[in-house]
């Protein structure tokens, strides 16, 4: 029976495989303004389906196995076709493998927005995914990522049983350094419980100072900066803004939500705003950042939450 089954997910693997190849638009570079249309009249079903695609992109930039292994199935496959001058080296692993390898290895963070997406849905029982995606490394776009991803239902939840992908290295013309990336990036590390990401995007010797407080010098120090954030919210979520270039100078405006749920902590929600003003140095790393926000405002909602009386 177990054969019988996996025999028919493979066999509708391969057919949503072609159903989207046949379809795919070979135009890499923005969303026509059809495929934004269609991006706002997704069903409550894709909309959902969506999300979980992006959550996992997300995660798996961050190396955040734990949120990884509550998504994806345990029995599931990942293949692999990675393409360099023509020539490509494929594999099939299991999931179990893919997070054990991965683990054992010292890895950056990378952030992949996907720029389009196909669903064929059937029954509400199984899900297949194409995601056109774009893999930056520190605001430079690397490779194309075209991902077809299955879905099943697990005790009523969408589980990934199959996640498919060819990476394609983007031509040299098209690694441009993008600022507006480089931030979007940056926020997701501070999301990811690994403080060494955000410091890797600073310069070797870049600085890091807060509400005019001591400057921490050095990645070293600016990663025990973010340690001590992300120690104190481990559900933190930085999200983007804004973002405002003058000169050599770069604000970029963010959004701070947690709660201080660790021992001897309050147990109650942050929600705070402030900006970090950015001096970028010519390898497109932070040489300098200086952070503001309402400290005395910071302290409240540590002691009381959120709320305003």
């Amino acid at each position: 029976m177990k054969r019988a089954l996996s025999i028919k997910i493979l066999s509708l693997v391969i057919v949503s495989s072609l159903f989207f190849s046949c379809q795919s638009n070979h135009n890499k570079t923005k969303l026509t303004e059809k495929a934004i249309e269609e991006v706002k009249t997704l069903n409550p079903e894709e909309k959902e389906l969506k999300a979980l695609v992006e959550k996992l992109l997300f995660a798996v930039g961050n190396s955040d196995w734990q949120t990884l292994e509550s998504i994806v199935s345990k029995k599931a496959n990942l293949a692999s076709a990675i393409v360099r001058d023509e020539v490509s080296k494929n594999s099939v692993i299991t999931i179990g493998e893919y997070f054990e390898s991965q683990k054992k290895r010292e890895r950056q963070p990378f952030y992949e927005p996907v720029n389009e997406y196909k669903f064929l849905i059937n029954k509400s029982q199984i899900a297949f995914i194409w995601a056109d995606a774009t893999l930056h490394k520190f605001g430079v776009p690397r490779t194309n990522n075209v991902d077809n991803f299955t879905l099943i239902k697990e005790d009523g939840e969408w589980k990934f049983i199959n996640i498919s992908f060819t990476n394609t290295a983007l031509p040299e013309e098209l690694q441009k350094f993008d600022i507006e990336v480089f931030a979007k990036s940056y926020a997701q590390v501070w999301c990811s419980q690994r403080p060494n990401f955000v410091s890797s995007f600073f310069a070797e010797e870049g600085v890091l100072q807060i509400n005019e407080g001591e400057p921490a010098v050095g990645t070293e120090a600016i990663t025990n900066v973010a340690k001590g954030f992300m120690n104190t919210f481990p559900d933190m979520v930085v999200s983007m803004d804004s973002l405002i270039t003058k000169s050599d100078k770069t604000r970029f405006y963010w959004t701070l939500t947690g709660t201080n749920d660790v021992p001897n902590g309050t147990g109650k929600k942050v929600k705070i705003s402030g900006f970090e003003e950015w001096t970028l140095n010519d390898d497109g790393l932070i040489q300098e950042s200086k952070g503001y926000f309402d400290n005395k405002e910071y302290k409240r909602q540590l002691e009381f939450g959120t709320h305003k009386k």
